[in-house]
């Protein structure tokens, strides 16, 4: 028998490389931590856009520093008094009814212990809500506000008060 007759196939080299399958997998697993990659940056930016957005809102929104409930002589919440730092102003809203009359004013008091109380303003305004222009070293170790009546215009400058309180309460200062 000649070699030609009975041909024996060749032997087999051994394949080289990497098959389809494996290709395919690698690419699409380079697309999947790509795609990962993109989701993560473009989360990151937003949570970061969304961080300063939250901090500029922070500024604006009022951050009352100190707070006082102050009553009527029966016990009853006649005003609340609220201290922010920010504005640079103690805002007094009235909870009751009370309003001067034409010959008198509400002036607001500072009370810190033993020391004699210091005025803080005049109330001028007959709207449930108002602010008094008050600087924070002017609240600094006041332990109470108190509001009395007062002729028209208020007592003269390092005067206490001439009348009774008429509300009176202690000045809480907030921990945060």
């Amino acid at each position: 028998m000649s070699a030609e007759q009975n041909p024996t196939p060749p032997p087999s080299a051994p394949r080289r490389g990497v098959s389809a399958w494996w290709r395919a997998l690698s690419i699409l697993l380079l697309i999947v931590i790509l795609l990962a990659w993109a989701a993560a940056t473009s989360m990151t930016t937003q949570l970061q856009a969304q961080i300063e957005q939250l901090q500029a809102r922070l500024i604006q929104v009022p951050q009352i520093r100190q707070v006082s409930v102050l009553l009527d002589a029966q016990g009853r919440p006649a005003m609340l008094a609220t201290f922010n730092p920010q504005d640079r102003a103690l805002t007094i809203q009235r909870l009751n009814e009370v309003k001067e009359g034409r010959e008198d004013s509400m002036q607001v008091w500072a009370i810190s212990g033993d020391q004699p109380p210091r005025s803080l303003g005049i109330i001028e305004s007959r709207y449930k809500t108002l602010q008094l222009p008050v600087d924070e070293p002017a609240l600094k170790e006041v332990t109470e506000l108190g509001i009395s009546a007062e002729n028209k215009g208020g007592v003269p400058a390092g005067a206490g008060p001439s009348l009774p309180w008429l509300f009176k309460g202690w000045l809480v200062t907030k921990s945060i």
